[in-house]
Formats: structure tokens, C-alpha cells, sequence
């Protein structure tokens, strides 16, 4: 797509699993969105400001020993995690899910993506979904600022 007006929006949890279910090599970027993205081509590592081989992006693709649970579960944990960014990296920046071949891992091993195709914005909602599920499971868990306030 040429523009992320013309993105579609992903409006519930549900939505995005079925989404994950019928795809594969599918990332969650947290960022101000593909256009900038694409001027960009590449992240920064905050600690050290050195330019990686691709933009950061977690997969949202179910690993196999998660066997039969709900994909919902999955993503939302997947989110949940992440979920910080926004906070910490200012307004505007927020979550899009995209295709793209990984180039190389980053400083957290998360996946360095390129040739990225732009599949659709996450809506806050879906969000707040991630975190109802996530807070209703058993464990004790937290997005991956542990300490940080919401």
C-alpha cells in the first residue's frame, strides 16, 4: 500500500489472532508507522546510537510448543510486552503489524527486518484487550519495563 491511511485497522484481539492464524512472518513494529519507517530503513540502538541491519520488530508467528492454546493468548502476551513504548518513545508512536525477511537480530535478539510490506495499524483497543487478557492469567507478568508505571 502506498499510504498508511489506506492500512486497515485491526479493532479486536480476535481480529489479530485470526490474522496470526491465517499468516506467516508476521512482526509488530511500536513506531510512528511505516512511511516514516521506510525513510528511515534501518533502527538505532538507544544505548549505543549505532545503526542495525533492519528496523526492531517482534513476530507475532505462534511458536510450536505453544501447541493448542488460544493465538489470542499469544498475541496478546506479545503486545502486552511492548506495550511500554509508546511511553518511552513519545506521542505519535504506536503499533502496525507488517510481512518482512529478517536481516539480522538486535541488541534484546529481537528480529532486524527489511523489505518490509505494511499490513495493517493495531488499534488501542486491541491493546487494552492484550492487557485485560494478560492480567486475568495466573502468573505474574509484566510488560518489559517491569518497574515502570502504566
Amino acid at each position: 500500500m502506498s499510504s498508511t491511511d489506506e492500512l486497515p485497522v485491526v479493532r479486536t484481539l480476535g481480529e489479530l489472532g485470526a490474522m496470526v492464524e491465517r499468516g506467516h512472518s508476521l512482526y509488530v513494529r511500536w513506531s510512528h508507522g511505516p512511511e516514516a519507517d521506510r525513510k528511515a530503513a534501518e533502527s538505532t540502538d538507544d544505548l549505543t546510537g549505532v545503526p542495525m541491519a533492519g528496523l526492531s520488530a517482534n513476530p507475532l508467528d505462534v511458536e510450536p510448543w505453544w501447541e493448542d492454546r488460544p493465538v489470542e493468548l499469544w498475541v496478546a502476551r506479545r503486545l502486552y510486552d511492548y506495550s511500554h513504548l509508546p511511553r518511552e518513545k513519545g506521542p505519535g508512536v504506536r503499533p502496525w503489524v507488517l510481512r518482512g525477511r529478517v536481516e539480522g537480530r538486535g541488541p534484546d535478539n529481537e528480529p532486524l527486518v527489511r523489505d518490509m510490506e505494511p499490513v495493517s495499524w493495531i488499534d488501542e483497543d486491541v491493546i487494552r484487550e492484550a492487557r485485560s487478557a494478560v492480567a486475568d492469567q495466573e502468573g505474574r507478568w509484566g510488560p518489559m519495563r517491569r518497574g515502570d508505571e502504566e
